[in-house]
């Protein structure tokens, strides 16, 4: 049954196939797209097609872009001995907002969910395959989300990578800042004790 106006229900509709939009928050945004003046409505609106219409993945790392090559990968000041292996663009933006990184990266597309349906063939491997074939890379840093999919592309990456004789890492994984032993869970612990460092 629709308690507003037809209009308003197809935007909230659209809004809650966007990942983490319930209905609520998606007839929230709508409501609130409704008080919005109509510049503001246009401009988001001209944005959300300048998106579709502009943004591609770059042809080296799988990257989003509006120029091909992306940034990162035409930076001539990157150390490319160094790839950074992620699983989406958001990870991407999420280690270059530490400022600590300076190599390359290479966006897989996701990671292996065999109970989704998601196998090797699915994701960028065979792409990260061809950038190492003649290179000058060194090292490989695997930067995969720590849950059971994540683990289960980075057991598969280092097999696959490894015979090719070049260092393959992980990052390390451990307990956040703030966080007290006491309500870390046992996984995290394990991996805090195996990732430790010199003081």
């Amino acid at each position: 049954m629709i308690f507003t106006a037809e209009s308003v229900e197809q935007l909230a509709e659209q809004f809650a196939q966007l990942p983490g939009i319930g209905r609520k928050t998606a007839h929230r945004l709508a409501l609130y797209i409704v008080k919005m003046g109509k510049d503001d409505v246009e401009t988001l609106a001209r944005a959300l097609v300048a998106v579709k219409e502009k943004v591609r993945y770059c042809s080296i790392c799988s990257n989003i872009t509006e120029s091909d090559p992306c940034l990162i990968c035409s930076n001539t000041k990157r150390d490319r001995s160094l790839i950074c292996v992620v699983e989406e663009p958001t990870d991407v933006l999420a280690l270059e907002k530490t400022n600590e990184f300076r190599g390359l990266y290479h966006v897989l597309g996701g990671a292996l969910s065999p109970l989704d349906g998601i196998g090797p063939e699915d994701l960028r491997i065979k792409e990260l395959l061809q950038r190492l074939s003649p290179s000058s890379v060194e090292e490989i840093i695997l930067a995969l989300n720590p849950n059971v999919e994540g683990e289960a592309t980075t057991l598969y990456l280092s097999k696959l990578l490894k015979p090719l004789g070049m260092k393959v890492t992980r990052i390390a994984r451990g307990l956040p800042v703030g966080t007290d032993l006491e309500y870390a869970d046992e996984a995290t612990l394990s991996r805090a004790l195996e990732g430790r460092i010199a003081v």
